[in-house]
């Protein structure tokens, strides 16, 4: 094995004198960088130089033990066997390694190291040599006459020796990036994705081409914040390898080796693929010689004359197996408008393989016509066929017919898109028909006049009549159009002046409403002589547009009467239940009202309250809502409220006067409004409040920071059913009590259960209920969303502590 040459030699082993000692490091490091960037290449060199000339002198050797010849004689005979075979003569020399016999093992059992010694480095006895190896290697690549097939040989070998799972071959193209020459162990999809790296930093491959070293990527970590990684997703392979081919800065191709076990790369690997990547160089070199280009010995301006070719061709040369039989073509030639399916045009496809650039022509007529042209001499043309194409990432059906000409022994491969005139025709026609519009064409000169059968329909007229004359579509229109037309008409004939007039038409079938669009061609002299354009039929939606906008008034007519209705009914709801500015005092009970009108929407609710005190000093409270919203809720909400009080103040009995009520809202006008409603009666002696409700939610108790909602008396709401009948139940008030009466738009959200809103108002009453000025404020902020859609009505009574009551006594 040679050793590669030390940094401290770089000195002798390079022709460019190292910077003085004593210079400042930090003056100029750009002209340092090269210095080092230039031996570390040299040194590259050197080194190849080396194991070149080590191989060179051991096949040598052989061939002297053979024959018995000079080392002279050796070495022609080296060169003689490598210039027929058209190899490099490093190939032939791994070749002539690659043909001795395998070394005999002893049959001996060696004997056992000394105690104490150091374990045995050497190769395990199953490890072939690494000679043995690359000649194996380098008969198999002389074999190969494409880089796909090297590729593939490559992975075969590198999939034993280096546990290779895949391997790719990039070429460097003329402006500066990496072209996908060839892969194996990867599939096209992928390949397609990476076919193309471009000059830019963070990529491994070109990272390697750059600086002529290799990249050895064994941490993936740690190499995912350095490279963009090949791979969906790169952990499928967790270490590679890319080498420069051929080392130093002489590179023009990278070779990447990808595995999926991790690890880093033995030395014996690493040896082993600098190795091969000197036989990759020296296989893409025979690629290009001479006996690889076109049969007839074309030179290289064929792609010249094909750059200037129109439509789609390509110069093929059929490749055949050692029997004579056709295996595949390779594209010598292309114009700029051939391309692949990896999206190659023009020269970007020289060098590739039909089946690679187009896999589903294999076996299929167009194949068999290939091959009779080669045999017969006779151009070939296929039937049309249908492929299917993508136009704009949108995937066309598109027929083509291909013609093969003979040309030496290679063939002239053209094809052509069909695009019939009749589909172009029938789509015009659906073009116009969707859009209900029709051409028309007017030769000022000739007189001649051309319509499609659209125009006919649009205008209403019987298809085949005599087209009308320009200067007689005026007389089509209705008489306030006509005018307008003709003076647009006049100024395209005699300047040339486009116009998009809209006009209308009196027919049978009643006003249609049409649109004109039309352009002049001039002569050189500016004179105009042919009009085109088109009519098209706007009825549809001009309806629709008027319907729009007779739709549009209705609806404010009908958002001003909801709004002059709620405004109405706002002020007779202010008008019929005034609030008071601050708490108020009945019957020793402190008491706070709050009404909060909904935001949603543009009515007003029928949400009330009652507190006052009556002749017998006791105090009644009341809150109801009725069903609905607007007046007529505003109404019911009045007769409610001023009943109620009158009945109770009168002497009826809570449940009394709610068996009334409902028998009033039974017997009323609309006879379907519906109202709930909880009364309650306050004796300030016994500190009893007697109550009764009518389909309404309870009331909510605050005593001594417990809260508690109040078991509700039977009661069917008002207007329901004619034989409702209503329980009342008291409660006994001590001081620090507090009790909220309110209605269900405090509790109600859209979407949730009535519990969950009692829950909240029971947390709410818990955290606000310490007897603050602005508990109740505070509570409402809680509980409220920002937009109701429902009123909200809240009488907050309180019994005074005994300290506050002594004060007030």
């Amino acid at each position: 094995m040679i050793e590669r040459p030390q940094v401290c030699n770089a000195r002798r082993v390079t022709s460019e004198p190292l910077p003085p000692a004593d210079r400042d490091p930090g003056a100029d490091p750009a002209a340092l960088a090269k210095v080092v960037a230039r031996q570390r290449a040299e040194m590259e060199r050197l080194r190849d130089l080396a194991a070149t000339s080590a191989v060179l002198e051991r096949a040598k050797g052989v061939l002297m033990a053979v024959t018995g010849c000079t080392p002279d004689a050796a070495q022609e005979e080296l060169d003689r066997r490598a210039k027929d075979g058209n190899r490099t003569l490093l190939e032939q020399c791994w070749l002539t390694l690659g043909a001795l016999p395998p070394k005999e093992r002893p049959a001996a059992t060696p004997a056992a190291p000394p105690a104490g010694a150091a374990p045995s480095r050497t190769a395990p006895a199953d490890t072939p040599d690494l000679a043995g190896v690359l000649g194996h290697l380098a008969r198999d690549l002389v074999r190969v006459d494409s880089p796909h097939q090297l590729a593939g040989r490559l992975l075969e070998h590198l999939a034993r020796e280096a546990d290779g799972d895949a391997v790719m071959l990039y070429e460097r193209l003329p402006e500066g990036g990496l072209g996908l020459t060839a892969y194996a162990g990867i599939d096209p999809t992928l390949a397609a994705q990476w076919r193309q790296l471009p000059p830019v930093s963070g990529v491994a491959a070109m990272d390697a081409l750059r600086s002529g070293e290799p990249r050895w990527l064994e941490d993936l970590a740690t190499d995912r914040t350095r490279y963009l990684l090949i791979g969906d997703p790169p952990e499928r392979w967790r270490t590679r390898a890319w080498l420069p081919v051929p080392a130093g800065d002489t590179a023009h191709a990278v070779l990447g080796v990808l595995r999926r076990r991790g690890g880093p790369f033995e030395p014996r690997e690493r040896e082993l693929l600098r190795a091969v990547a000197r036989l990759v160089a020296g296989r893409l070199r025979a690629f290009d010689s001479p006996r690889n280009s076109p049969p007839g010995d074309f030179s290289p301006t064929v792609q010249a004359v094909f750059d200037a070719l129109p439509g789609a061709a390509t110069l093929l040369t059929p490749l055949r197996s050692a029997s004579g039989e056709v295996e595949d073509y390779r594209i010598d030639a292309a114009t700029p408008e051939a391309i692949d399916v990896f999206g190659r045009t023009g020269r970007a496809m020289v060098g590739s393989r039909i089946l690679e650039s187009y896999p589903s022509v294999a076996g299929e007529p167009l194949w068999q016509g290939y091959l009779r042209a080669l045999e017969t001499g006779e151009p070939f043309e296929g039937e049309p066929f249908a492929y299917q194409d993508v136009i704009g990432e949108v995937p066309v059906t598109v027929t083509y017919s291909v013609r093969a000409a003979p040309l030496g022994e290679g063939l002239v491969v053209t094809w052509l898109r069909h695009d019939p005139v009749d589909r172009q025709e029938q789509r015009l026609s659906d073009v116009q028909r969707l859009g209900n519009l029709g051409w028309a064409n007017w030769n000022l000169l000739t007189q001649e006049v051309s319509w499609a059968a659209q125009t006919y329909a649009v205008l209403g007229l019987v298809p085949g009549q005599e087209p009308v004359r320009l200067e007689q579509l005026p007389d089509l229109a209705v008489p306030e159009d006509s005018e307008p037309l003709a003076h647009a008409i006049a100024g395209l004939v005699s300047r040339g002046r486009p116009f998009d007039v809209p006009f209308r038409m009196d027919t049978p079938s009643g006003i249609r409403h049409l649109r004109m669009v039309a352009e002049a061609v001039t002569a050189p002299d500016g004179t105009p002589v042919e009009v085109h354009g088109f009519v098209q039929d706007l009825t549809a939606q001009r309806s629709a547009e008027l319907a729009l906008m007779e739709s549009e008034r209705a609806m404010l007519l009908q958002r001003g009467i909801l709004q002059a209705e709620r405004a109405l009914a706002a002020r007779l709801q202010h008008a019929l239940l005034p609030l008071p500015s601050k708490p108020v005092r009945l019957a020793g009970l402190r008491v706070e009202v709050a009404y909060l009108p909904a935001q949603a929407g543009i009515h007003v609710g029928g949400d009330w309250f009652s507190a006052i005190e009556l002749p017998d000093s006791e105090a009644l409270f009341v809150v109801g809502d009725v069903a609905g919203h607007g007046i007529d809720a505003v109404a019911t909400m009045a007769q409610l409220r001023f009943t109620a009080k009158g009945m109770v103040s009168t002497g009826s009995s809570l449940t009394g006067a709610l068996a009334r009520l409902n028998q009033l809202l039974l017997h009323s006008r609309d006879g379907q409004i519906t109202a709930t409603m909880m009364l309650a009666r306050y004796d300030p002696d016994q500190h009893v409040l007697a109550w009764a409700q009518a389909g309404h939610p309870p009331p909510l108790l605050v005593r001594r920071g417990e809260v508690s909602f109040l078991d509700r008396p039977g009661g069917m709401l008002l207007g329901a059913t004619s034989g409702s009948a209503y329980e009342s139940r008291e409660l006994r008030l001590e001081p620090g009590d507090r009790l909220l009466l309110y209605t269900d738009g405090l509790v109600e959200r859209p979407g949730e259960g009535l519990d969950a809103g009692f829950a909240r108002l029971a947390e709410a009453a818990r955290v606000h209920g310490r007897g603050e000025s602005d508990s109740l404020d505070a509570l409402l902020a809680s509980m409220l969303p920002e937009e109701r859609r429902d009123d909200v009505c809240v009488l907050d009574i309180r019994m005074p502590e005994e300290e506050e009551r002594d004060a007030q006594g």
